[in-house]
């Protein structure tokens, strides 16, 4: 329970350091990640049922060589592909904006530096250096939210092609 503790405490001072912008990535690290298991989660439970009863419903036509049928196919595919690339855009559009908020975080970082700069007459490099820290850490936590979503985005993003092909595939035509 002590480690727990102690992770709180560093989280805390790890926070205090970066700024408000840094619980602004926070935030946003934690939508993107709530939607890259929500796709996760659905690839693994949810889609086994739906695709098992698109296909159901496909092979329980009469008829599937006319143009109609291709008709009907080509509209079950594009109703499968909208489920299956549901939230893909915005994982990708919270991946982009992880490190732009880190690069907000510097500039504020660095207003705070010329700030104390104007201040103090830029002599006093003690006070600089924690402005620079400050401007500093929004940025590593930008990038590092932004490679960890990038990664993870092109595994969600792999799958729901790869299901994608798959659902293609087995829409056969041919009887």
């Amino acid at each position: 329970m002590q480690w727990l503790m102690n992770a709180s405490e560093a989280l805390s001072s790890f926070m205090d350091l970066g700024g408000n912008v840094l619980w602004l990535i926070a935030i946003l690290l934690f939508f993107m990640w709530m939607l890259l298991f929500e796709r996760v989660w659905y690839f693994r439970v949810g889609w086994k049922s739906d695709v098992s009863g698109i296909i159901a419903k496909w092979e329980g036509r009469s008829e599937r060589k006319s143009w109609e049928a291709h008709q009907v196919r080509e509209m079950m595919i594009s109703q499968a592909r909208m489920q299956i690339n549901q939230n893909l855009p915005v994982i990708k559009t919270l991946v982009a904006l992880c490190p732009l908020l880190g690069l907000l975080g510097t500039v504020t970082g660095m207003i705070e530096v010329f700030n104390v700069m104007a201040v103090t007459g830029g002599g006093d490099a003690k006070s600089m250096a924690g402005g620079v820290s400050r401007a500093t850490i929004p940025t590593m936590a930008g990038m590092v939210a932004a490679i960890s979503g990038v990664f993870a985005n092109t595994y969600v993003t792999r799958i729901a092609q790869r299901e994608s092909v798959f659902l293609e595939d087995n829409l056969t035509t041919d009887h």
